[in-house]
């Protein structure tokens, strides 16, 4: 189609404008959206050249079906002010200040206890915890038995709780 072919389509929108806005509306369950899809489809053809629509009234309708469904997606984007609403309330999983100070204390704390572990007690035990490591995966790196590195285990922990105060 050329220009006039393009004329033609604005000219028979114009014509049948009711008749679409009325199937738009049914098929879309909105007679606003059908309404704002039409004149979107207005202006899409303003100066746009159009070639070989066999069906100019299936074109059209088809033409401003596709606007109705781009409008909808653009605008199910947005929040909704409940939306916005229900966001602002929710409570934020980050711990506050006083959480982190709090757990900088207990850090510091047990830091200090694991100091005072003796050297092999500590090292099972950052073995274990830290790095990792399964108990007989440990028992073989320090050349123990599987108990002996179950019981500096346990021995630590009760320790480094009894430090802290658990």
């Amino acid at each position: 189609m050329s220009t006039s072919a393009t004329l033609g389509l604005l000219e028979l929108l114009t014509l049948r404008y009711d008749d679409l806005r009325r199937r738009l509306t049914r098929r879309l369950g909105n007679a606003e959206l059908a309404s704002d899809a039409l004149q979107d489809t207005w202006l899409r053809l303003q100066g746009k050249q159009i070639e070989g629509a066999e069906s100019p009234g299936a074109y059209l309708f088809r033409m401003a079906f596709n606007v109705a469904i781009d409008r909808q997606r653009s605008e199910s984007r947005y929040l909704t002010g409940a939306e916005v609403e229900d966001l602002l309330g929710m409570a934020d999983p980050a711990p506050g200040p006083a959480d982190t100070a709090q757990s900088r204390s207990e850090l510091e704390l047990l830091i200090e206890a694991m100091e005072e572990l003796p050297e092999r007690r500590r090292a099972i035990l950052l073995a274990v915890r830290v790095e990792g490591l399964t108990q007989p995966e440990t028992a073989r790196r320090f050349g123990v038995s599987l108990r002996l590195v179950e019981l500096e285990l346990q021995r630590a922990q009760e320790f480094c709780a009894a430090r802290l105060g658990r």
